[in-house]
């Protein structure tokens, strides 16, 4: 049965102030102190507002940077990229999909060996999902994920 994903007001308007400030208006959180930074538990990640899977803790690593960072998404069709130029610098911003969550950004200075790439999230945009809870949250197709040495894939 496939899911239907998509920004919900009637969850938005459930969001905290901090996921609202994040998600709806391109916040950052305070590095180091957010809810998964150090997150070690195996299970996914989905988007606060629309639920759709973003990342799983098999992808998941120390950057050192205070967010939770990830090598690659779970379903790269989840994920848009938008280049932005702001402070200066130009970056690539990550939005979901279906969301429209603004999510953190994409960095080229991940571990090279799992291709290079440091998906910079904030906690506040994320949900996470614990394997023994898969299931009964409806992502049991993903459980495959964390139970193999090379996530399943």
């Amino acid at each position: 049965m496939p899911h239907e994903y998509r920004k919900d007001p009637e969850v938005i308007s459930r969001l905290s102030p901090e996921q609202y400030r994040v998600t709806q208006d391109a916040g950052t959180e305070p590095a180091f102190n957010n809810a998964y930074w150090d997150n070690k538990e195996p299970g996914i990640y989905v988007d606060v507002v629309s639920g759709e899977p973003l990342f799983a803790s098999v992808d998941k690593f120390d950057s050192g940077t205070g967010w939770p960072s990830f090598t690659r998404p779970v379903e790269p069709k989840n994920l848009v990229e938008v280049r932005e130029s702001s402070f200066g610098t130009v970056r690539t911003e990550v939005r979901s999909a279906h969301g429209d969550s603004h999510l953190g950004h994409v960095f080229d200075d991940g571990p090279v060996e799992a291709g290079g790439l440091r998906y910079c999230m904030n906690s506040a945009a994320l949900r996470f999902i614990g394997r023994d809870d898969l299931e009964r949250e409806g992502y049991g197709e993903y459980r495959g994920l964390l139970e193999h040495p090379d996530g399943g894939r």
